[in-house]
This record gives C-alpha cells, structure tokens and sequence, in this order.
C-alpha cells in the first residue's frame, strides 16, 4: 500500500473528544492493550495530530501521528498498527517469521507467500482467514510488516504451504515508516519457546545428517530443512515470493545434488542475481576485505572486491536483481547488522565498519575453486599492493531495424552484435555478390535499393547512385547502434551501451581565482578514485578530495589543487598504461615556461 510515494491532503491536531473517541477505537481493536499502553499510545496532552493521505493506487488513508512516528493507519475504518508501534508492543499481534532478504521485496511491493514463511518445529501461530498479523526477521522479534491472512493456518498447511499467505500492507523501508524518524528495528531476542525450537531444530539436522535415509513428516519438517541448505540457497528460499518451493525434501529426495540443481535451474533470473549478489557480498567480506581497507568506498567495494569474487562465465548486474540500486542491496546488509555504510563526504557513500563475527559471515562456505586462491591472497594481502592493468576495449556495433535487410542475407538481425571488422567483411560479401562494384571504377559501389533505404536520408536517395567504399563503411557504422566491450584482466568481458567514455580532465576555477582539477570516468577503466586522489596527493602535495560527480548516477569526481594535467598524464599514461585515446582534456596541460 505505501511501496509507492502517496499524497498528503490534511494535517490537523486531535483535540480532547476525538483523542478519547480514537482511545477507545484502538482498545475495541487490540484488546490486549493495558490502559498504561493505551495512555502511552493515545496521549492526553502531548502532540498528536491526524494526516489524511491518499496511497498511489487513489486508496484514503488516515495517518495518526505521535511524537513525529505515524502510529496508527485506518482505511475503512478498520485501524492498523505500524511497525513504530508494533516495536514498542511486539505481542501486538499474531507473527510468522521470513527470511531477511525477503524484507526488501515486501518494501517493494510484493506479497509475502508461503514458500518464504519459516515453519518451526513448535508449529505455525493459529490465525483465521482476514487475520491481522505482524511479519519478523528469523533471529528478531521486532515485527517489520503488517499484513493480513489470505487463508488459516490449518489451510496454509493444508496447501503444502504454497500460494499466497499474507496480503501486506505496511512495512518497515516503505513510504509510511520514511514519514516517521527512519529508525531501524530494535533487537529483541526470541522467546525461549523460539529458542527451544531452534535448539531441537539443531539436533534434527545433525541427525539428517548421520542418517540421510531417515523419514520425516511431510509438512513441518519440509520446511525445517531450508536450516540445512547453504547460505546461498537459504537466501534464495528466502526470495521465493510467488514461487513454488525449491525442492522436496532432503529425506524424499536422496540424490541431493541432482535436487540442488533442480532448484537452481527453478529460479527465475532475478533470484538468481540475488542469490549471486549475496554470495559474492560475504565472499568478499570474508576473504577480501581487511579491517585496515576500512573505510571503503561502495564503488570500489563492488568494483574490486565483489566482482573477483564472481564465478566464472557469471557477472553481477545490480539492475537485474531485485534491489536495482547498490545503495539499497547494502542498506538491507545494514539492516542486519552485518555492515555500516556512512556518507563520509557529501552524496559519496563508504563502508566503515563490518561485523566480522555476525553469524552469516561466519557459516559462509567459501565455493569450491576459490577456497586455495582466496587462503593465498589473505597470507599475502598485508604486503601487496594491487597492480592496475588496463582493461581492453573493443568497439561493438548492434544492429538496428532499419539496417536489417542490408544483414539479414549474412545471417544477423535485430539486436546482433559485431565487430567493426565483422561489418566490413559483411558489407563487402554484400556488394560482390550482388555484383555492385563500379565497372570501370573499383573504388565505387553502385547504390541499389536496399543500401539506399539503409545508408541514404531521403534527400539524397535521387542524388547518390554511388558511394566510395570508404564512405560506404562509414555511413554504415554510423547507422548501426554503437556499443563496447570491456574485459578487465581475469573477468569475463561485458557488453556497454553507447561509446566508451573517456577520462574526462578539466580545469575549474575556484573561490580567490584559485584553479583546481577535476577528473571524471575513472570507475569505467576499473581505477579507484579515492586511490588515485590519494596518489595524485602525494605526488604534487596538494589537497585532492572526491565528490557526486554532476549529472552521472554512482559515479564520483576527484578534485585537487591547481593545474596537475602533466602529472595526472604521466600517472594514466606510463603507469597505468591507459591509451590516450580514452582520456580527454590532456591538451590543456599548462604550458613550461623558458628559463631565462
């Protein structure tokens, strides 16, 4: 209900009458409430006012606010706690626990369904069809959504626990709780019902584990056994919103492998990307990053950590996962306490502290193949610089639908990508076999019918009944969609939109007349910009800082004092090998003086 931005109507304060009417409204619907809770949450005399909203989906909604937190929502006239109130009374309601990643897709939008709900081994709560209910985190009491039952719990079970369970309405990440103050869930520990479960929970997994052939009830226990799968698939499981579960259980399905793979194969690409973001976050927290590495940039922690740490013929992608933005896949992670991002210098995000014995971290298994290089990288991390190599660029060219019938006969349609070479050798098998060479003029190619629809404007198709090969070639690239690839030593190359765009270097002037050089672009060629401020600084001794780089999303800029073209040159172009192509601005070096 409140996934999307929603529009405020009305702000008003509740007087005394309607403070006594709302009171007794809240005790009519959640009865277990004390008369000290009810005091506490209706005020007699402190600041309490009534926002009248309408959600993105045109729905009325009536917001009550205390002490700057939306307590209360009422649509219908049916009253709603959110989660700031269920933070403070955590009983308030019947709660069936998820997995963490799932908070994310419940913030989105999503519904939460069965597959994603964890059944302990003391059985789910007993609720009715149209039950309000609180959602948690495995671990937490604190409840981070609000929904209602679709179905009673004998039927939930009754359906394998499959389909839809919980129609959501609010949740903690939403619209709603960013109204409020945005502070994070508390930490409260399970009941020592809740505890006891997990403990017996224990003892069946390592008796599954020393008897894999033994049986197990159909139903509570097939969900138990999401405890015995790694930390990549326990996440995945943990994504299974509107998907049906991954695989029977271990007991009904002895070859295990051959189930694990079933499974993988079941998600769809978007829990896969999830999945594999998540692998490669505590991959690299746990074999990468050092505490002397802290603070690190977000950029760079994706860049050079994460990304090594994908397995090969994979590549991670932010926006084909659920998160879409890095910043919110790593606000998640801090949700959990796992890590704690800051904002060190003004829209630049860094990691400045990571909980190396949080209990995910620890059960990580590193993936078989990165086990031997990841142990010799840590025996020798605390020496080693990292050593820049250039990554290779390649000029690619799609195809489009307009140049179509010009590749089709070789073979190629829409979206096909080619090499500037593999272009030319079509164009050229085009024109000799149509017999389109000049007769007396090899340097010129008679215009027919398809390469004037492709290659000519409108104006020109009676003008031009021949092209010379090289403006042929030309005109026939110009027309193709540009694109690149990039391959970075040791990763699989990645296909970009548009022209690879070079490091950008220019000269700004400053408060006092003072100049200063900005350098962009630097995350394209794979260079850490708080590295290279860092190098620059100590090369010339002069303040070198990085800010949001204007207009261009997740990228940063670096600024230091004065007129340093001819350093930063010698630094891209002899150190780190970068070609001069791919670095614009270099021309405005200032120029030495004569010695008299």
């Amino acid at each position: 209900m409140f996934a999307k931005a929603f529009r405020v109507r009305a702000n008003t304060n509740i007087k005394g009458s309607d403070r006594r009417k709302l009171r007794s409204e809240v005790a009519a619907a959640f009865p277990t409430l004390s008369t000290e809770q009810l005091a506490e949450l209706v005020p007699n005399k402190e600041e309490l006012n009534v926002i009248k909203i309408h959600s993105h989906k045109g729905e009325a909604v009536t917001v009550y606010m205390n002490h700057r937190n939306p307590i209360l929502f009422e649509v219908e006239k049916v009253l709603y706690p959110t989660v700031y109130t269920l933070w403070l009374h955590p009983d308030l309601l019947p709660a069936f626990a998820t997995w963490p990643p799932v908070l994310q897709k419940l913030a989105g939008g999503a519904d939460l369904m069965l597959p994603g709900v964890v059944v302990p081994p003391s059985g789910l709560p007993q609720v009715q069809r149209g039950t309000l209910c609180a959602v948690t985190l495995l671990g937490n009491r604190a409840p981070v959504a609000v929904g209602v039952a679709t179905m009673s719990t004998e039927e939930m079970l009754a359906a394998g626990m499959k389909g839809k369970g919980f129609a959501v309405l609010h949740t903690h990440l939403d619209h709603l709780w960013e109204y409020g103050d945005k502070s994070s869930p508390p930490t409260l520990a399970p009941l020592a019902t809740d505890s006891a479960a997990k403990e017996s929970a224990g003892d069946e997994e390592e008796l599954q584990g020393k008897e894999p052939g033994s049986s197990c009830s159909p139903e509570p226990q097939q969900h138990g056994d999401i405890r015995d799968l790694s930390l990549k698939d326990r996440d995945t499981c943990a994504e299974l919103l509107g998907k049906e579960e991954l695989h029977e259980s271990r007991a009904a399905e002895p070859a295990e492998d051959a189930s694990s793979a079933q499974a993988e194969d079941s998600r769809t690409p978007q829990e896969q990307m999830d999945a594999l973001f998540n692998q490669c976050f505590f991959h690299a927290l746990k074999c990468k990053v050092k505490k002397s590495d802290l603070p690190l940039l977000t950029s760079t922690f994706l860049g050079s950590y994460m990304v090594s740490c994908c397995p090969a013929g994979k590549q991670l992608d932010i926006k084909k996962s659920s998160y879409k933005k890095f910043s919110k896949f790593l606000q998640c992670m801090q949700n959990q306490r796992i890590l704690q991002v800051k904002e060190l210098s003004k829209g630049v995000e860094s990691i400045v502290d990571v909980d190396w014995k949080h209990p995910d971290i620890k059960a990580f298994a590193v993936p078989e193949g990165f086990s031997s290089a990841s142990a010799a990288q840590d025996s020798r991390s605390e020496d080693r610089e990292q050593v820049y190599h250039a990554p290779e660029i390649i000029p690619l060219y799609g195809v489009t639908t307009k140049m179509i019938p010009l590749f089709q006969e070789s073979g190629h349609g829409k979206g096909s990508i080619l090499s500037s070479n593999e272009v030319r050798n079509i164009i050229i098998n085009y024109v000799k076999s149509n017999e389109l060479v000049h007769e007396t003029n090899k340097n010129l190619v008679k215009v027919d019918a398809i390469l004037c629809d492709c290659l000519l404007d409108k104006s020109e198709q009676d003008e031009i009944s021949h092209l010379k090969w090289d403006e042929l070639l030309s005109r026939c690239l110009q027309r193709l969609r540009p694109l690149h690839q990039v391959t970075f030593p040791g990763q699989e190359p990645v296909v970009r939109k548009g022209n690879m765009e070079p490091i950008d270097i220019s000269i700004a002037q400053r408060s006092s007349n003072k100049k200063v050089t900005v350098i962009k672009n630097l995350e394209l060629y794979g260079l850490d910009p708080q590295c290279v401020a860092n190098t620059l600084q100590q090369k010339v001794q002069a303040s070198a800082t990085i800010s949001p780089a204007p207009g261009a999303k997740d990228r940063v800029q670096v600024q230091i004092q004065g007129n340093q073209i001819h350093h930063l040159a010698k630094m891209l172009l002899e150190e780190y090998q970068l070609p001069r192509k791919f670095i614009q601005g270099l021309e405005k070096a200032p120029k030495l003086g004569r010695k008299k």
